[in-house]
């Protein structure tokens, strides 16, 4: 399938955010006094939106498959390429962190090899790793979306279809917001860290699927769009206030973390639906966020967001420089620079090469008649 270069765009800007957001966070600034320290702090809502980009882009298949009786993906080779598209540069990011900052066990190691960071006792993140504890939410959405896809669609296969689809997908935010409630009411903190917190956002990327498959393009989104960006930004600007919850590591009461939410929700839908469900590509709209650049910037923003942490944590190994304190700008300048020739590097050396084994390692067998089942074919 096509890439859409202004969610490519889109999705460099989310990687960027977090980016900016852990180097105010290791220089200290977004600690500091002044609405440019809060609005650092909020850089977080990157996350949702690549949450929401994962849930629109992954379940659009299935979509096409019940609305458009196009062939459904098959679970297995969907699992396969999801796989072989984020675990060997997420190994080599971590093994590499693991080998150069860590003394864990092999138990410890074994943990953040296989994604299970999440489900055991919170400690501090190992150096360089602070940034993963995303991936096992990611994953377990990975898994779970064959199923869930296969519940949806038995769900909508009578009366309206689409309508049913959303009807169904709805009930996803409710189990957020219960999450929110329960892990207060428990006293459970690490359950944040676990998918149903998050469906929310994911939610909202299916729901935006079922409409750009139903709809393919709402004359209204696009009438609006500039009014729905402006939006984002002062719903952004809200989400940096303490409606949202405090901006050091002292947690959210109930209120605080569902405010959040549904503003880092908010600020996610805003954003993406010019582009996914009013996808003109003449609009000056899609040629800012689609140009040449922030879309190759989308293509290897998965390698960036895995190594800028590993590059902040080498930079203040290397130059001595105290936690908390350092000079915001030239942090900035001397890690974009370096955490951009390694993803370069990563993109094209790891995830390329990895995709390219995933596919040929799941291509159909031929037929038992077919010539190639009966001799082998010449080496080239």
């Amino acid at each position: 399938m096509k890439r859409d270069g202004a969610l490519d765009g889109i999705r460099a800007l989310a990687a960027l955010g977090v980016w900016v957001l852990h180097v105010a966070g290791n220089t200290g600034v977004m600690y500091r006094e002044g609405m440019f320290a809060w609005m650092t702090t909020r850089l977080g809502v990157a996350v949702p939106i690549f949450f929401l980009l994962s849930g629109l882009l992954l379940y659009r298949p299935w979509v096409r498959a019940l609305l458009e009786d196009s062939p459904a993906p098959r679970p297995g080779l969907y699992l396969w390429r999801r796989v072989f598209r984020v675990m060997p540069a997420y190994w080599v990011v971590t093994f590499l962190a693991l080998l150069a900052w860590s003394s864990m066990d092999w138990t410890g190691w074994a943990k953040w090899l296989l994604l299970l960071q999440n489900y055991t006792e919170q400690d501090r993140a190992p150096d360089g790793l602070y940034q993963m504890w995303t991936m096992p939410i990611e994953m377990a959405f990975y898994l779970v979306l064959p199923l869930l896809a296969w519940l949806l669609h038995q769900w909508a296969r009578r009366g309206n279809r689409p309508v049913r689809l959303l009807a169904g997908i709805a009930v996803l935010p409710v189990i957020s917001v219960a999450s929110v409630i329960v892990s207060h009411a428990a006293d459970e903190p690490e359950m944040a860290l676990w998918l149903p917190h998050h469906l929310i956002y994911f939610a909202a990327g299916m729901a935006m699927a079922v409409l750009s498959v139903w709809r393919k393009e709402i004359k209204a989104i696009d009438a609006l769009a500039p009014q729905l960006l402006v939006l984002a930004l002062l719903l952004y600007v809200v989400l940096s206030t303490e409606l949202a919850g405090p901006r050091t590591l002292t947690l959210p009461d109930v209120g605080q973390s569902l405010w959040r939410m549904g503003l880092e929700a908010s600020v996610a839908i805003l954003l993406v639906a010019p582009f996914a469900l009013a996808p003109r590509h003449d609009s000056l709209r899609h040629r800012v966020l689609g140009n040449p650049v922030t879309a190759y910037l989308g293509r290897i923003s998965y390698s960036f967001f895995l190594w800028h942490a590993p590059v902040i944590t080498l930079y203040y190994k290397v130059t001595g420089t105290q936690p908390f304190t350092g000079d915001f700008v030239q942090v900035a300048i001397l890690t974009f620079v370096g955490t951009m020739l390694v993803s370069v590097a990563s993109y094209h050396l790891i995830e390329e090469n990895a995709l390219r084994l995933s596919r040929r390692g799941s291509a159909p067998a031929p037929p038992p008649d077919a010539p190639a089942a009966k001799e082998a074919a010449p080496v080239r």
